[in-house]
């Protein structure tokens, strides 16, 4: 009986362990971002068939996300200026590559600031590049 409740009590000390290592923690909080994914996507920033972004310039709430849908015959990667270092809204980064057709979602948008954004691959196209001012 005694070796039952041991091997009982190491089994549940265990589970214990394993579950608290899954965590409900966010990564830290870094300048436009981190944090996590879980926040209201406020806007939404379409790449139209001419590969213009509309709108250029969106307002969002702190702790909100913005998609990327791209409606251009070209796939996009979406990045956070400057280029090529992407460090100005890390949570940016997560859009990435877009296919047409295809939505990107950015992490959540945790720190009060203006945000801009290019097309990696064509980072001087004015038509792609635009403006997210969280708020």
């Amino acid at each position: 009986m005694r070796m039952q409740l041991l091997a009982h009590a190491g089994i549940t000390t265990v589970l214990v362990l394993a579950c608290a290592a899954c965590g409900g923690s966010k990564s830290p909080t870094s300048p436009g971002g981190g944090g996590g994914n879980d926040g209201t996507i406020a806007a939404t920033i379409i790449i139209d068939a001419t590969g213009t972004v509309t709108p250029k310039d969106v307002t969002v709430p702190v702790g909100s996300r913005v998609t990327f849908t791209n409606n251009h015959n070209t796939s996009h990667q979406m990045a956070s200026d400057p280029h090529p270092e992407h460090t100005l809204c890390p949570s940016l980064e997560t859009v990435g590559f877009v296919s047409p057709g295809q939505s990107r979602t950015s992490g959540n948008l945790n720190t009060a600031m203006v945000c801009t954004y290019h097309d990696h691959n064509n980072d001087t196209n004015q038509n792609l590049r635009g403006t997210i001012r969280v708020q």
